[in-house]
């Protein structure tokens, strides 16, 4: 099954919809056996892994740090798990990410911005 996955990921590139990355995201969830995670579980995931990523961020600004933690994770890795996490979501609670984007956009534009 591993093979499979590892198959439809290299298929992806920076070309791919992402409506092909949703379906890449909906067969790693199912293949890995998260399916059964609920949006409560997800959200407290990707709240988590906003944590890490504002972390990471605060290692490039002034903000004071903990030296002794040895932990240094990448903050590119701390987005991609973001991101997963999203498409999580987005199965969870059945959301096409592209059409989401797409409306939210349109009330976006009828916005004013200072």
């Amino acid at each position: 099954m591993e093979n499979e996955l590892l198959k439809k990921l290299n298929t992806l590139n920076e070309k791919s919809s992402i409506k092909d990355i949703q379906e890449y995201a909906n067969k790693m969830i199912e293949e890995r056996g998260f399916e059964d995670e609920t949006p409560q579980d997800i959200l407290m995931l990707l709240t988590e892994e906003l944590g890490e990523l504002a972390k990471e961020v605060r290692k490039s600004t002034s903000v004071k740090i903990d030296v002794n933690k040895t932990k240094r994770e990448s903050h590119i890795e701390e987005i991609a798990d973001i991101f997963n996490y999203l498409l999580a979501m987005c199965r969870a609670t059945n959301v096409d990410l592209f059409e989401a984007f797409k409306k939210k956009e349109e009330i976006n534009m009828k916005r004013t911005w200072k």
